[in-house]
């Protein structure tokens, strides 16, 4: 199995992709993959990120994955590639605010990333590949807590991990 896991910047995702690699897995870090393939186009200074070509990103990753094991790709734009389970890794927008304030990210990048948050950007996306998806609160977890219920989710026990199961509507008026 393919399976992503994505979330707003700060979430938590490269922390978990971590822990899964010290349990065995086979981890992509998409961020390396795009540069190391030089896969980075146009870059955009209003949202100081590069863009990047998806059907480009996916292509390059055929040759990465063995048919054989579990692929876990850690990154933002994983939810847009070829998966069978995507994992949204969600955090409170205030806690969310305080990270990226930490990552020294400018202002405008800091609410912008915790607005989409606060509404669900990359969870209503991921809604939109055919890949099952699901999504966790990771405000609060360790790496190893989070690491166990991806498990959970591979292992098929999704009702907690449901789209929906994390609601940060009280958040968006502070944030929106």
């Amino acid at each position: 199995m393919i399976i992503s896991i994505t979330g707003t910047p700060g979430t938590g995702k490269t922390t978990i992709a971590s822990a899964l690699r010290e349990k065995g897995e086979q981890v992509i870090d998409l961020n390396h993959h795009i540069e190391e393939k030089g896969l980075k186009e146009r870059f955009d200074k209003k949202r100081d990120t590069y863009n990047v070509d998806v059907d480009k990103l996916n292509a390059s990753l055929r040759s990465c994955i063995p048919e054989e094991n579990n692929v876990f790709l850690e990154g933002h734009l994983s939810h847009f590639l070829d998966c069978d389970i995507i994992v949204v890794i969600r955090c409170n927008p205030s806690v969310l605010y305080e990270r990226l304030k930490k990552r020294n990210y400018a202002p405008q990048k800091i609410l912008e990333n915790v607005q989409a948050e606060a509404l669900d950007v990359i969870l209503c996306e991921s809604a939109e590949n055919n890949a099952h998806v699901f999504e966790m609160d990771n405000t609060s977890c360790t790496p190893e807590q989070a690491v166990s219920m991806i498990y959970d989710m591979i292992r098929g026990e999704k009702e907690r991990y449901l789209p929906g199961s994390v609601n940060w509507s009280e958040e968006m008026i502070k944030w929106c």
